[in-house]
């Protein structure tokens, strides 16, 4: 076997951390890493086969996909072989030397040392690799990527410090062999019968057969009258398939435990947590294809990023196609992990034919209606623990549900139905707008709603006082997502949604005539002041006038009918995107003492550009020029 020098490499610093964690014993469960390999073995298959549609020479003479475990009694390894898609020295640096994903330092600011919370991580981050240093002191890569000579092979070594090892060797055979040296503690898995046990619990549903040197019983042999000296077991020539080989969606829902489902979620997703929910179907019909959809348990780190990927892996005729196929799914339920299998697509479909498929939009749209049916079976569900998944789904997905409202006109509705909000009368964020219509008031024509940088500021928010007053229940909508998205609604189950701070307030039949005789009397009489206010504060307001909506604040900025709220135009600065010049309406309480001072003040701008500033500033903004928003204040303080 020709061999070049080894050449030495250090680890990518995140690496480093990480592999720190791994070795004191980061994971809970440590026959996890045998999981993690074969599961990663499997995957070089699957892109294998992917490969070979258009390039079948990549097959070599081995057309037959398999993985291999060895266990070595002698020199204390196991070794967990492939023969799919492989590795070339390149390969072996970058993949095995960097974590290849974006945001890592992000990923490694988040390791708190906590096992369970970094296990988590770890499998969101698809690192299972550096799990074999749970039970191994050194590890081995031995790979040769299909479609290179044998002489372009590669060895690359690890103790698992800071530096790893990387050589050109000769290499008959396509794939890779890991050999995992194992640590004196963990001895116990060159037992043949524990790593079966291992690879029947986690990894059966694999569609190609993990396979294990065939045993068979040897009796000692005894001399002649005395009794057997018993035997042992002796490792054949032959191989045998430990897992059952079919591809888990492939089977009858009847025959697969809930346990298999789970471990099938983990095996596809490197999450190290159970799924939350999932729904398996085999559609048939104009296109059939079979879905195997889960629902995670938490968000992944980089669900709110451009890089974030739908988890679908498409298969077609059980051939896999392709990872993080984003066409089976819409882009708010990037989420969703899972298996479509298609009947009728090409085998050599690609992403730019995925976007024209009529058999694609079909597919996609069947997912769409899959998952919402099940998360709304999760939310009607009398059952506590339905109850405690659905609150859980809420809490890591809500956010990413509400962008489905400006994108998906269809499904709308649905997704209305799903949402949860904190109201001015509960701070949990529980309230369906269905539960808030059940509560309505009498006479009361719309659902009121209030959007705003965080809950504090929604629940604090001068639009409510005249709602307080009344005991009128007010939506509170506190998330980035939800300026955006309720310009996409309406109305829900044939009722106005009404944004609080937009418009004049209009209470309809639960604000009595005198409330309104006031109110213009209080115009009338304001008249003067309301047009030197205007006066003043030309430059930041294109209206001011008197409300009723106010019951202890001086002053509010309201928006007008269908023109962008303050926070909206706020993000889509911070996003670097060109937004028209608007003025707010300022509305003045006519029975606050701060309001009424105005009235002859002979610092009537200062008064006034502090009012609009403190009302800009309930609503999350900062004056323009707070230097002198605070000298006008001290100039009042003083006077």
């Amino acid at each position: 076997m020709s061999e070049t020098s080894a050449q030495k490499h250090n680890f990518q610093a995140e690496v480093a951390q990480l592999l720190h964690l791994v070795t004191h014993s980061l994971y809970s469960n440590p026959e996890i890493f045998l999981r993690e390999l074969i599961s990663n073995a499997s995957d070089a298959c699957d892109k294998l086969r992917f490969e070979g549609i258009n390039q079948p020479e990549y097959y070599e003479n081995d057309p037959e996909l398999q993985v291999r475990v060895t266990l070595d009694q002698d020199n204390k390894t196991i070794t967990i072989s492939d023969n799919g898609i492989g590795l070339s020295q390149q390969e072996a640096i970058d993949h095995l030397g960097t974590i290849a994903k974006s945001g890592t330092k992000d990923f490694v600011s988040k390791l708190t040392g906590d096992q369970k919370s970094d296990a988590q991580l770890i499998g969101q981050f698809g690192v299972g690799f550096y799990s074999g240093f749970i039970v191994a002191d050194k590890i081995t890569v031995e790979s040769r990527r299909a479609g290179l000579d044998t002489s372009e092979g590669v060895r690359w070594i690890s103790a698992g410090t800071g530096e790893f090892e990387v050589e050109q060797i000769s290499k008959e055979g396509r794939g890779t062999d890991i050999i995992l040296h194992l640590r004196e503690d963990a001895l116990d898995y060159l037992q043949s019968y524990k790593v079966k046990q291992i690879i029947n619990k986690y990894s059966d549903h694999i569609s190609l057969p993990i396979q294990m040197q065939k045993e068979v019983w040897q009796e000692e042999e005894a001399a002649e009258g005395e009794e057997s000296k018993g035997g042992q077991y002796v490792k054949t020539d032959e191989w045998e398939a430990i897992n059952s080989a079919s591809a888990l969606w492939t089977r009858n829902k009847s025959e697969i435990t809930a346990e298999q489902y789970e471990e099938f979620y983990k095996n596809l997703s490197h999450d190290f947590a159970a799924p939350l929910a999932w729904a398996h179907n085999r559609v048939e019909g104009s296109t059939e294809y079979t879905q195997l959809l889960y629902v995670p348990s938490k968000a992944p780190q980089d669900i709110f990023t451009r890089e974030a990927k739908a988890g679908i892996k498409l298969y077609v005729k059980r051939v896999f196609i392709m990872d993080n196929a984003d066409n089976l799914i819409p882009n708010y339920l990037r989420f969703v992990q899972g298996v479509v299998d298609s009947a009728d697509l090409p085998l050599n479909v690609s992403r730019e034919l995925l976007q024209e498929s009529r058999d694609v939009k079909t597919i996609r749209e069947g997912n769409t209606r899959r998952i919402l049916t099940m998360l709304d079976n999760l939310a009607k569900s009398e059952d506590e623990k339905d109850q405690e998944k659905f609150q859980n789904f809420y809490r890591e997905f809500g956010a990413v549900l509400k962008e489905g409202l400006g994108e998906d006109l269809s499904n709308r509705e649905r997704i209305l139905k799903l949402l949860r909000y904190a109201t001015s009368s509960n701070d949990d964020v529980s309230t369906s707008l269905a539960d808030y219509k059940a509560r309505m008031q009498q006479g009361q024509k719309a659902i009121y709603y209030v959007t705003a940088e965080s809950l504090n500021a929604a629940k604090n928010s001068p639009q409510l006082e005249v709602f307080k007053k009344k005991d009128i229940e007010v939506l509170l909508m506190s998330e980035r997502v939800d300026e955006w998205a309720m310009n996409f609604v309406h109305e829900f189950d044939g009722t106005p949604l009404q944004n609080v701070s937009k418009g004049a307030v209009d209470l309809g039949d639960l604000q009595d005539a005198e409330e309104q005789k006031a109110l213009e009397a209080a115009a009338e009489q304001f008249k003067p002041v309301v047009e030197k206010l205007t006066d003043s504060l030309k430059d930041k307001t294109k209206e001011v006038r008197v409300t009723t909506r106010l019951v202890d604040s001086p002053a509010c900025l309201v928006t007008g009918e269908g023109e962008l709220s303050p926070q909206l135009v706020r993000m889509l600065k911070d996003a670097g995107q060109p937004v028209p010049e608007m003025k707010p309406i300022l509305e003045i309480n006519p029975e606050h003492p701060l309001v009424k001072k105005l009235d002859g003040s002979a610092q009537f701008d200062d008064l006034a550009n502090v009012i609009f500033d403190q009302a800009l500033i309930a609503e999350g903004g900062l004056p323009e020029d707070p230097a002198e928003y605070i000298k006008r204040i001290n100039s009042l303080l003083l006077a």
